[in-house]
């Protein structure tokens, strides 16, 4: 017989998103269900963002290890080290496992019931649990679905061929591997992968690696990739794969077809919202492209019935889905809220890292901004001098009437960790004087961000 199980806020999706919005609802009282057909913490803590940086940090430091087995200017010297990628993946999923069982405490210490399962969706106020003869009855309806990888007709998943998923959990590593896509996603796994020892290469379609950055800022990285003697097939489009020969087959800029050895194909063309499977159209909402419609409070276009992070499509951003599933909690508490972020941080953590946060130089221009545009390069700072990394710069975008920054860009050694305090100074209005005027401690990368505002002022002191 199927039980019926009421609740005022049922969440679809247990990745950053739904599981915030869960334990926020908890802290504020409200009666909350959470369903998620599989791990709690979602892409993000199992298959995404936390295994991909573990993979990244034993990546560089095997390629550190290396470095000092051939004699390094420090001084240290090892012998040659090998690598034992199964142990390297036990640690990994160790670090998975920990957050993951820490995300369903936090949710048994605030009420929320998790229900493990795949929903399938009936109306706006009713939501099946397939296999499980359950039907949950709510109020409110959070959707949290998050996304999925793009495949290419082209290059179906299986054998050689594989997606990110795959990759963060190598039982062995290939001696060649070919990644499909320049973007932060086959740039951040291509890298690791090249400093744990396997040929790389990367085709991409555009004519230059991540597209989606301006080039004076991916320039570094560019230089950095070829360093480690990854191979890019730039404007090279794919045109499919024979197994029976291990090759990948592209089309060069001039028409001509190339075919490619490779022991692996990585495919990471991008995502795109996961709405299929879970009978969404039901709804019949208002879509954006492949995203659900939202407003500024996350409402979509049916009553009571909210959608936060990728499934709203761009950016899709574990932080972003975060804040959206905090927000949308006080709004069903009674509070008065609003998603209008002055910027968002968006973070590539290849070697070295990116970082924008803000309008980019081109971007100010195009909204009719005359600014003022000012770069610090880490060669003059004595802290990045002391990590081996000079390569890279902070760049700051201010308007030129009342010096007001709009934007933050930086590429360089450990820069993601910079992202706080540019969010932080958009966010509370900052003014190239404010930065200026704060004391930045020495030695740190910190300081480029103070010299860069001296500078667009007219009296950087460290150039």
């Amino acid at each position: 017989m199927q039980q019926t199980l009421n609740t005022t806020l049922l969440i679809i999706g247990g990745g950053p998103g739904g599981y915030v919005a869960a334990i926020r609802a908890g802290q504020l009282g409200i009666s909350t269900i959470l369903v998620e057909g599989q791990a709690l913490g979602g892409t993000c803590l199992n298959i995404g963002c936390i295994p991909s940086k573990a993979l990244i940090h034993v990546a560089e430091q095997f390629q550190q290890t290396r470095h000092h087995s051939q004699g390094s200017a420090l001084g240290i010297n090892v012998s040659a080290p090998t690598l034992d990628i199964g142990k390297s993946v036990e640690w990994k999923d160790g670090i998975v496992d920990r957050l993951t069982t820490g995300v369903a405490a936090l949710l048994r210490k605030h009420k929320v019931q998790v229900i493990h399962g795949w929903a399938r969706v009936i109306d706006g106020k009713t939501v099946e649990i397939e296999g499980a003869d359950t039907r949950i009855q709510c109020e409110h309806l959070l959707l949290a679905s998050g996304s999925k990888s793009v495949n290419l007709p082209m290059l179906p998943i299986g054998g050689p061929i594989i997606s990110s998923t795959e990759a963060l959990a190598p039982k062995a590593l290939p001696k060649r591997l070919i990644v499909v896509g320049g973007g932060y996603i086959g740039l951040e796994l291509g890298i690791a992968y090249r400093k744990l020892g396997a040929e790389v290469s990367v085709v991409e379609a555009q004519e230059r690696i991540l597209p989606a950055y301006d080039a004076e800022l991916t320039q570094p990285v560019l230089e950095s990739v070829k360093q480690l003697g990854i191979k890019l097939y730039l404007k090279h489009s794919v045109e499919g794969f024979d197994a029976g020969t291990n090759t990948l087959q592209v089309r060069d800029p001039n028409g001509d077809s190339l075919k490619l050895e490779t022991d692996q194909v990585l495919v990471a063309v991008g995502r795109k919202p996961n709405t299929q499977g879970w009978n969404l159209e039901a709804l019949n909402l208002e879509m954006n492209g492949s995203a659900i419609r939202i407003d500024q409070r996350c409402q979509t276009s049916m009553r009571n019935v909210w959608a936060i992070g990728d499934l709203a499509g761009e950016p899709m951003l574990a932080h972003r889905a975060m804040a959206q599933g905090e927000m949308v909690a006080e709004l069903i508490a009674g509070q008065h809220r609003e998603f209008n972020p002055t910027a968002i941080a968006a973070v590539c953590f290849t070697d070295p890292e990116l970082v924008v946060v803000g309008k980019t130089p081109d971007e100010a221009k195009a909204a009719g901004l005359d600014c003022i545009i000012s770069s610090f390069p880490f060669a003059a700072n004595g802290r990045a001098m002391t990590l081996e990394s000079k390569s890279g710069f902070v760049r700051v975008v201010a308007r030129r009437d009342n010096h007001l920054i709009v934007g933050w860009q930086a590429v360089g050694v450990g820069v993601s960790e910079l992202s706080t305090a540019f969010g932080q100074s958009l966010e509370m209005g900052a003014r190239l004087e404010d930065i200026a005027g704060t004391i930045h401690a020495h030695p740190t990368l910190g300081e480029a961000v103070q010299e860069a505002a001296l500078r667009a002022l007219g009296h950087a002191l460290h150039l």
